[in-house]
């Protein structure tokens, strides 16, 4: 099967084969591949030791923006965010549900966050202390790039919050080239290649505070609090570790590429392959291409189109793709990530072919 979706991604087999073991989380020896994981995450995250601090949280995406949320905005701080996708619409029901204040700032689905966008949101909003935005919207597949809004940022001298889960270890970020960034958050089962059940969060350490979080379970301070008396190979919580192990071996993976550039070569050729091959196909991108991001193409429906028809077709040949959508008009999802060549995504984009010409009425 070739799966192709934004996340969880496909797996490579050596990854896979990693979770078929018992693991002690407690055990001295997975300590240490434990502590390994969080300086590798540091590294790849652009961290430096001491000034940031690699915070893993059992659960999705959802969990580690929530925690990063309560744990660094101040009492009586707000945040803005860029309403440009479904997952801004989720960072927005996190904050507020958290009982944080948070503006929602009027962007298209169709193009990423400009100064402008940034400028005007806090000219609206001078009371607001954070930025809270998705790096890879995969609602309809822009990008909103932290070289564009974190000059902003620090001009106004306010701070970011980066949702990066759809995006890092494919495009490129780092926080020591970024001083406005509070915290990156990511997900082990994107572009890392891992399996779902752990979230990271690489964040400045001064910008953690004792009691803010407001929530024992997704309080990131007690995670450093843990790490620094017992070791970074400790545990606040009972782990997923055997997704540990197996993001331990993607990260192998991810060096064996090549690491971020080759990563990103690899899904920017998948995106184009899609993008040209859904063109000549008669599908119409809901992203221009001078937008499109690398992580996930979204189509047009056409007139009187049966999604769940189609993917199950799809499927019955061996591609898998999302049943659902999340742009505001209805859209077909495919993903350009995971363990998946350039051939397999020529291979689909035929099948996708095959099947849209054996549902079109003749004439």
């Amino acid at each position: 099967m070739i799966l192709l979706t934004p996340g969880p991604v496909q797996t490579a087999p050596q990854t896979r084969a990693a979770m078929a073991q018992d693991i002690a989380p407690w055990d001295n020896d997975f300590r240490a591949v434990y502590a390994r994981i969080r300086e590798r995450v540091l590294a790849l995250a652009g961290g430096v030791p001491g000034e940031h601090a690699c915070l893993p949280l059992q659960g999705a995406g959802h969990f580690i923006v929530e925690a990063a949320i309560r744990s660094l905005v101040p009492a009586g701080g707000a945040i803005i965010v860029p309403m440009n996708g479904a997952y801004a619409e989720r960072v927005l029901l996190l904050a507020r549900g958290a009982g944080w204040v948070a503006h929602a700032w009027p962007v298209p689905d169709t193009r990423g966050v400009t100064a402008e966008d940034v400028e005007a949101a806090f000219a609206a909003h001078p009371e607001a202390t954070h930025f809270a935005t998705v790096y890879s919207e995969t609602g309809a597949g822009i990008v909103n790039r932290p070289e564009i809004i974190g000059p902003v940022l620090r001009a106004l001298g306010k701070r970011l919050i980066l949702d990066a889960v759809s995006a890092f270890g494919a495009l490129p970020f780092s926080m020591e080239d970024h001083p406005e960034c509070d915290a990156v958050v990511f997900t082990s089962n994107k572009c890392i290649e891992g399996l779902p059940g752990i979230a990271f969060c690489v964040a400045r350490v001064d910008a953690l505070e004792q009691g803010r979080a407001g929530s024992w379970s997704l309080d990131l301070w007690e995670i450093l609090n843990i790490a620094l008396k017992s070791g970074w190979g400790s545990f606040r919580f009972t782990p997923p570790v055997q997704a540990l192990a197996a993001f331990d071996v993607a990260l192998d993976l991810f060096d064996a590429e090549g690491g971020q550039p080759a990563r990103l070569a690899r899904y920017r050729e998948n995106m184009r392959i899609l993008y040209e091959g859904a063109l000549k196909l008669g599908l119409r991108p809901y992203v221009d291409q001078a937008e499109q991001g690398p992580i996930i193409v979204t189509l047009h429906q056409p007139p009187g189109f049966d999604l769940q028809g189609f993917v199950d077709a799809l499927k019955a040949r061996g591609v898998l793709i999302s049943n659902f959508y999340t742009t505001k008009t209805p859209s077909i999802r495919i993903g350009c990530i995971g363990a998946i060549t350039n051939a397999e995504m020529t291979q689909a984009v035929a099948i996708m072919g095959e099947v849209l010409a054996s549902t079109t009425p003749a004439g």
